[in-house]
This record gives C-alpha cells, structure tokens and sequence, in this order.
C-alpha cells in the first residue's frame, strides 16, 4: 500500500500522509513552515475544537446546516477539544500571521471524522459556515487563554496566597531585621514580610481578573474583516452562550467585530498583567535566595527545603533550586510580552497578522507562571524553616534600631550612636546606655523590637 494519498485543494493536488485526517491546505502548511518544530499548545486545540463544535450548533438551530451533519461535526469537534487526535495538528506555530493554516487544519480534520460513506462533509461549506479564519483564530486565541487563565493560573495563584497567608500566621511573634537597599532596616515580623508577598499577588489576581472581562468578548460572527458577511447576524451571540455553557466560563459577543478582528489589545492587556505577576514573583522568589543564603556566609534566615544536591563538584551543597526556577519562569514571561506587545502592534487595517504567535506565548506564560506558583508554594514555602538563632543574633546587633530613640535624643546623636556601634562592632543597646543619657529601663522599652514592628512612635500609646 502507498504510504501517501492524493488530496487536493483551490491551489491544486499534493501528497498527503495516507492515514493522516487532514487535507491538503494542512499539508501545504506543513511543508511551507518548517521552523520551530512545535504545534499550536494544546489549550488553543481545545478551544478551537469547542468552537468549531458551538459553531455547529449554532448553525443548526439558525436553520442553516442540517441536524445530522451538525451532531457529525459536534462529535469530531469534541474529540479534537478533549485532545484525542492532537497528533493530527502539525502545523508550525510560525505560519501564516492570520492562522488560517491552523482553522483549516481543524476544518479538514473535523470534516473528515465527520464524514462517511453516505455523507460527505465539507470543511468549507459545513465546519466552516458562517466562518472565516479572521474570526475563528481571534476567538480561540481568547477563549483558550480565558479558560486557561480561569481554570489553572488563578487556582495557583490563590493557592500561593494561602500557602504564604499560612506560613505567616504562625510567624507574627518573629522578629527580623528589615532591609533597604540591602541595607540594615528597621525590624518587622516574618508575618508583615510574608503579608507583603500576598499583597502584592492580590493585587495581580485583581489585575488579572479585571482584564478577563474585557478578553471574554468573542468577535466570532464577523467572519472576514468584521462585517459578518456570510454569517447569520445571531450566529455570534449564540456560539458565545453555547461555549459558556460549555465551558462554565462566560463569554460574550463582541459589539465591535471590528476591533475584535483588527485588534489583539485585549490579550495583550492579559499578557500585560501576567508580565506584573511575573515581577512580583520575581521579587519574592529573590527574597527566598537572599534570606536562604548561606548557610553559614550569607544571610542564612531560612532553611529551605532540601530538593536535590547543589553541586556536581562540592558534597553537601544545596541550592535553592525552586526559587531558581521560578525566576527563569518570570524571565521568559517578561520576553513573551514583549513579543506579544510586538505582535499586537502588528495589524494592519482590518486584521492582525500574528495571532499564533500571540495565543502561543500566551498560553505558555499561563502554564509556566501556573506550575511555577504551585511548585513555589508546595515545595518551599510551605515547607521552609526559620533559622531563628540566626536572626536573633543580627536583630540584636542592628544598630539602626537607634532611630526609635530619635524623638527622644534627637537625630543627629543617634546617628552618632549608630557609627560607634557600627565601628566597635557592639550592640546598639550597649552604645545607646553609654551614650544616649537614658536608664537601662526606658531604653529596653524604647529598643524592644517587638514593639517597634508596630510603627507609631516608640515608648507612646496611640
């Protein structure tokens, strides 16, 4: 038997792999693109496998494709949204800018499981209906990131909250040394330190939230430029109910085809907020390795979990390896939104011509930043020790908790005090009873670190 099939389409005939589902524009984008070697990730699959099936039936209950063939094409659509023919989905991320390679794809493929002896489906005239790849590959670019965004990156996201809000409600009574500039600071608890990280991720998670409302509007129903030519005027409205029924996600019609087609703001604006997840994550996975260096030479305030050796060269090395990871994951979401912030830029007129690259890059900065966040919460925060002999032992020789003693003896007479401490390598507490004209007594309370952590004005009731 032949290894090859004979196929052909408006352009003329070609070889095609004798048991491959697709058809000959897949095929033709196949040998026209051999760059990176990676499909479209399967998020965008799915999506478009669940639109092409909402589209089916759309246009079934529109009176405009017959119930047979439209039960036909939901099935294969189903099959291709729950990921059983991924395989049949070669094409190259790096193709044609509008992804119609990638529509066609999905159209043969879904024709050709649809079809029978007695029925022919076209994957033009049928899973194509009502259609153009301006509108299709628009949509599933935003229905494949909402959905991952809702149903992976927001769940981590809430769980490394928790995790950190745990941690630091076992932690309010510990005291540790502040830094500015990474520079001796003012004392605080772990408590306030780990409160800040979770801070600042529900400030993302509301970020991110806010911006799904706007990347949920579908500009399906305008088909080719946005005018809906071709296209039932309902048929929008009801394939963006049928995918939240679908999907327990909303999503609605856009009003404005136009700009839905012509424009990617939408997912850059989502990319944008995955770019600040991304800094904060950074920020705290720094921390981490500061505070975990050491153990003896650095800071060395926590122990993180040990989760493999350090060094192929030094026995007895640990790494803070998780940390690590989490900040090349940042890194590489901070490039993909500066190629989404390119590609984004990238329409002319009525069509933006780098969506795949766009949907590419998104779904991979939800997927890195979502495994990333679980793995940083599960398998170091959760599990660090405080080194607390360590911490002590720097609180206590800080000679910047002199500045509680400011509204007593004045700025200029605690910097003095702090120098000296600095320079005789003493306890400020040792300088200050020597120095400062104050009792032994007024100055433990004045000093309490304790104390300090909770502003105001030292030795005051509020």
């Amino acid at each position: 038997m032949a290894d090859f099939r004979i196929e052909h389409d408006s352009m003329g005939e070609l070889q095609v792999p004798a048991d491959a589902r697709w058809g000959a524009q897949t095929q033709r984008a196949v040998e026209n693109f051999p760059i990176s070697g990676r499909p479209m990730p399967r998020g965008f699959i799915r999506a478009l496998g669940l639109v092409k099936a909402s589209a089916a039936e759309a246009n079934a209950a529109l009176g405009l494709l017959p119930q047979t063939v439209s039960k036909a094409i939901v099935r294969a659509a189903l099959e291709v949204a729950n990921g059983r023919l991924d395989d049949q989905f070669p094409i190259d991320i790096y193709q044609t800018g509008s992804g119609t390679s990638s529509n066609m794809n999905a159209n043969e493929v879904i024709a050709s499981l649809a079809s029978t002896a007695r029925r022919k489906v076209h994957p033009n005239d049928h899973v194509n209906l009502g259609q153009s790849s301006n509108d299709v590959i628009p949509t599933t670019l935003r229905v494949s990131a909402q959905l991952a965004t809702v149903e992976d990156l927001l769940p981590a996201l809430r769980h490394l909250r928790k995790v950190i809000d745990r941690r630091a409600r076992g932690l309010q009574k510990v005291v540790k040394t502040g830094r500015t500039p990474m520079m001796d600071a003012m004392p605080l608890t772990f408590a306030q330190e780990f409160g800040a990280w979770s801070s600042q991720l529900a400030s993302a998670q509301a970020r991110i939230e806010d911006s799904l409302k706007r990347l949920r509007r579908l500009p399906l129903g305008g088909t080719a430029i946005g005018t809906g030519i071709n296209a039932d005027p309902r048929f929008g409205e009801r394939v963006a109910k049928l995918l939240s029924s679908r999907t327990k996600v909303k999503f609605e019609s856009a009003k404005d085809k136009f700009e839905g087609i012509a424009s990617q703001d939408d997912a850059v604006e989502l990319s944008g907020q995955l770019n600040a997840l991304a800094v904060a994550l950074m920020k705290i996975a720094n921390d981490l390795r500061w505070m975990n260096s050491g153990p003896l030479a650095g800071l060395g305030e926590v122990e993180l979990p040990a989760l493999q050796p350090g060094s192929s060269i030094m026995p007895g090395k640990v790494n803070p390896v998780m940390p690590e990871a989490v900040c090349m994951v940042c890194a590489q979401v901070m490039g993909h939104h500066a190629a989404i912030t390119v590609a984004g830029q990238s329409g002319n007129f009525q069509l933006n011509v780098m969506l795949p690259l766009i949907a590419a890059n998104l779904l991979d900065s939800i997927q890195i930043l979502s495994n990333g966040m679980r793995l940083l919460a599960d398998d170091t925060i959760a599990g660090l020790k405080i080194r607390k002999d360590n911490v002590a032992a720097a609180l206590d020789r800080n000679p910047i908790l002199v500045t509680a003693l400011n509204p007593v003896i004045g700025y200029e007479k605690g910097a003095a005090i702090a120098k000296r401490a600095y320079a005789e390598n003493r306890p400020v507490f040792d300088v200050a009873l020597e120095d400062s004209g104050l009792g032994e007594e007024e100055l433990r309370r004045l000093l309490d670190p304790t104390g300090l952590t909770r502003g105001g004005i030292p030795g005051k009731k509020a």
